[in-house]
């Protein structure tokens, strides 16, 4: 049975939750820093800003939970989906700190900016700022390596085939090729969204990694199809 936070009409819900956590929270945080520090504004937008914030932290834990489940499908990078996790926690702390504000706002009339603002309007900066790391290595995961791809010239002979010496170059993590029946692949973006582990992929740098391909795909249609994502050119026989 599939996850409540797998899939949507077919369509994985990841994408389709994720800008509210990565746009509309920051926008509701801003929002609300500004009435801290002009008290004139809370009458007006303190309450919405708090709605705004409860939302994208909403959000944001369905991008997480979802985001999760997307990796079990096709991976994801490590370091998104900490970020992700951290996103949650902060601006989980930061909507506790945002009601804080909008009860004292409904207490007394706007004052200057207190202990408690100050504190509220740092966790809303790194809400912010979290928010935009999530969103950059979420997008560099999903397009870095195609733009790559598109746009360096083929390596190798003037042929425009690769040898297995220039393969061999390319053996380590931070800039990892493959040659897989024929065709050399840049795996370095894919290490650490492969299912299955960095290891395996860590485990193919410099080499041809045909038969390990395979061995354990042979026959499948998605995993030939996400290789043809990091295709840098024919194998040179």
């Amino acid at each position: 049975m599939e996850s409540l936070f797998d899939t949507i009409a077919g369509l994985p819900v990841h994408p389709l939750v994720v800008h509210f956590a990565v746009v509309l929270l920051p926008l509701a945080a801003l929002g609300v820093i500004a009435t801290i520090f002009r008290p004139r504004l809370q009458k007006n937008y303190l309450a919405l800003s708090a709605v705004g914030v409860f939302v994208g932290t909403g959000a944001t834990f369905v991008a997480k939970e979802s985001g999760e489940a997307l990796a079990e499908r096709v991976g994801l990078p490590q370091r998104h989906s900490e970020l992700g996790t951290y996103l949650f926690v902060t601006a989980l702390i930061f909507l506790i700190f945002t009601l804080l504000v909008y009860r004292q706002s409904k207490k007394s009339s706007p004052a200057r900016v207190n202990a408690l603002g100050v504190t509220t309007s740092v966790l809303g900066l790194v809400v912010i700022g979290l928010s935009v790391l999530t969103g950059h290595t979420g997008a560099e995961a999903v397009w870095k390596s195609r733009l790559a791809n598109d746009q360096a010239p083929v390596a190798g002979s003037s042929s425009g085939t690769i040898t297995m010496s220039e393969v061999a170059t390319h053996a380590v993590a931070a800039d990892c090729w493959s040659a897989v029946n024929g065709k050399v692949y840049d795996l370095t973006q894919w290490i650490d969204k492969h299912p299955g582990g960095p290891v395996v992929i860590e485990a193919l740098c410099g080499k041809d990694g045909s038969a390990g391909f395979n061995n354990q795909h042979q026959g499948e249609r998605d995993p030939a199809e996400e290789l043809k994502r990091y295709l840098v050119g024919a194998l040179k026989e």
